[in-house]
């Protein structure tokens, strides 16, 4: 490759003036693209290829590449180019690009970043974290092969993912002679395929990564071909910077000053739109307004500031404002809202279980979520929708999500940033999935908390006693109605006021509709905590009689109430033992193959790992242990 006239400029400026290049050098506009396709389409040949026209290769690398180029010309150039493809060849082989493989470099009028992402569809997750920065995307044909499964799947995720700006690169173009008739073929079955998905427009060009036709010029292989090469188009492209700017304010707040110093302010990224001295603002979720009476920057103040830069905001006014509020022009404010639509991407091998409390991110803020209906699944081979009640390892749902309080967002069509969201798993800490909010449910408006004149406080000094729930809970036959049910009458003529909520019983009733899935197990105590929490509003001591396998269900009961009011009590009885008692011969079922998902034969059990109370009845009478809770209950007040 010869280098073109924009090399020598930067070489002449480098030489002329090295602080001036460093200062253009860093005022470039950056653009974030991925590569994606089906496995051996060509992607790392393709980066490759970049990296070393581009000659921004990894610095270790670059004084030998022009050493040798100088030395051995043309030919040297080659025998490097096809180092570097090994190279990254042999991180694939290592399955170091089974995650995302991220690599910069530069050319002399933009920067770049390019995400490498793998083709697989078990890695559906990793190619959804590439793309969720990406300004672009890059989708190669294998020129020999066509429209595949694949580049269907990708394509889908491409668009998902909110990525505007297509590149169709028909790859290998080399290995089918160059043909104008085969590349007319692929495009005009892509085109059919991407109008019905929903991408209106894409850019299409026939290349050879490894040869490096239309990568850096046109080339002469192709002259049928009359469009830009590959790197002029992304030198070219546009960002969507200018329609960020255009759109109403919004930043989201990341941090706020100290109250107890004289300079108070509300520092964020500006997510979109712009931002004066003397605008008016408002401050969501709380609604309250004000105005900017400074905006303040490390390098000094602004008079005004735009979208994509961190900023302090100071108010005029002393308003409420914290991390996870989002600051909006005051004429056009965010939407809030508790409930939404949402399309979810599960990234973790425990499924998605709906009724199951997770954490959900979304800006700066962090709430509970759950996830209250799934409306489908995608296939994104077919497109097709699929019924289900979870989602696996890399699967996509459209679902109801219900969060614990009205957050400000964007649809995420309109912003990614305030309409993009991570699910976190509670008792792990880990991302479990990803997501991306449609709307927010007609219902999150029309419902409204109703404020009551008594409330709990009074309904329990009414009755003497602390409200609270004593959860029992350990495998079946352990002994927990048993002791709860001793619990009950010894509170009962103490003239305490309670109410057993046994586990078979409700099944009986509230819960007759559900079975013993994991999906059904998780929502059985999801109703029963939300029965239980009412009755605690009654004033009640109410006690529970659950296995209630899964932690996190019985700490989504204990985040219902007020600290101090949930014991939990742990009736811990060895597998052994409980199968050995089997007063109603679930377990002889469960080991025959007649019972399925019986918790410590098919489905686990997750034992609390510090409980309020813990009853060993291999040494403890079913009376003891009994005692030992009501001396808890009472002895808290």
């Amino acid at each position: 490759m010869q280098p073109d006239a924009s090399s020598y400029r930067a070489d002449a400026l480098i030489a002329e003036d090295i602080g001036a290049y460093l200062d253009r050098h860093q005022h470039k506009s950056l653009l974030r693209f991925i590569t994606c396709g089906s496995v051996d389409d060509g992607k790392s040949t393709l980066i490759g290829r970049l990296l070393y026209d581009s000659k921004m290769i990894f610095e270790d690398q670059l004084a030998a590449l022009v050493a040798d180029s100088k030395r051995v010309g043309t030919q040297g150039q080659e025998i490097d180019f096809a180092l570097l493809v090994d190279g990254l060849a042999a991180e694939r082989e290592q399955g170091i690009t089974i995650d995302v493989a991220y690599r910069f470099f530069a050319t002399d009028k933009r920067k770049f970043i390019v995400a490498d992402t793998p083709g697989h569809e078990q890695y559906t997750r990793n190619m959804v974290t590439g793309a969720s920065t990406a300004d672009l995307a890059v989708i190669l044909i294998d020129a020999r092969k066509g429209v595949l499964t694949q580049t269907r799947r990708h394509s889908y995720l491409v668009h998902l993912i909110g990525i505007r700006n297509v590149v169709l690169a028909v790859n290998k173009m080399d290995l089918v002679g160059y043909s104008q008739a085969r590349y007319d073929e692929i495009v005009a079955d892509y085109r059919a395929f991407a109008t019905g998905l929903g991408i209106a427009d894409f850019v299409a060009m026939p290349i050879s990564g490894f040869k490096g036709d239309n990568i850096t010029a046109a080339s002469p292989n192709m002259p049928w071909y009359r469009g830009p090469s590959l790197i002029e188009h992304l030198e070219t492209v546009a960002l969507d910077e200018e329609a960020l700017a255009r759109a109403p304010l919004r930043m989201a707040v990341q941090w706020v000053n100290r109250p107890d110093l004289d300079f108070r302010g509300f520092s964020g990224f500006i997510n979109s739109g712009c931002v004066a001295v003397g605008d008016a603002v408002r401050v969501l979720p709380s609604g309250r307004t004000s105005t900017v009476s400074r905006i303040v920057t490390l390098d000094g103040d602004l008079p005004r500031a735009v979208a994509g830069l961190s900023v302090t905001l100071c108010l005029a006014d002393e308003v409420d404002c914290s991390r996870g509020d989002v600051i909006t022009a005051a004429a056009v404010p965010l939407e809030v809202a508790d409930q939404f639509e949402a399309t979810l991407v599960w990234m973790a091998d425990e499924p998605m279980l709906p009724g199951r409390p997770y954490l959900l991110k979304i800006g700066a803020t962090t709430v509970a979520a759950t996830v209250t209906a799934e409306k489908y699944q995608v296939n994104v081979n077919t497109l097709e929708h699929v019924a289900g009640k979870t989602l696996g390892l890399n699967a996509i749902g459209v679902c109801n999500l219900a969060l614990d309080r009205a957050v400000p967002f964007a649809p995420y069509a309109e912003n990614h940033d305030l309409g993009g969201f991570i699910v976190i798993d509670r008792m792990s800490h880990a991302t479990v999935g990803a997501g991306m909010l449609h709307f927010a449910l007609r219902r999150s408006h029309n419902i409204h908390w109703q404020a009551l004149e008594i409330g709990r406080e009074q309904l329990a000094a009414q009755k003497h006693q602390r409200a609270r729930i004593v959860w029992f809970t350990g495998l079946s036959g352990a002994g927990k109605s048993t002791i709860a049910n001793l619990v009950a009458k010894q509170l009962y003529a103490l003239g305490k006021h309670c109410f057993l909520l046994d586990g078979d019983n409700v099944r009986h009733g509230l819960n007759k509709d559900l079975g013993f899935t994991d999906v059904d197990r998780v929502e059985n105590i999801r109703r029963v905590g939300e029965v239980a929490k009412l009755m605690t509003d009654a004033g009640l001591i109410v006690l529970t009689a659950f296995i209630s396998p899964f932690r996190s269900e019985r700490e989504m009961v204990r985040r219902m109430v007020a600290e101090g009011e949930f014991i939990e009590v742990h009736v811990d009885t060895p597998l052994a033992l409980a199968e050995q008692r089997d007063v109603k011969g679930l377990y002889r079922k469960a080991r025959a193959g007649q019972l399925k998902n019986f918790t410590g034969v098919d489905s686990r059990y997750e034992p609390p790992p510090v409980p309020e109370i813990r009853l060993d009845t291999t040494t403890l009478t079913p009376e003891e242990a009994a005692a030992l809770v009501v001396a808890r209950v009472l002895g808290d007040g």
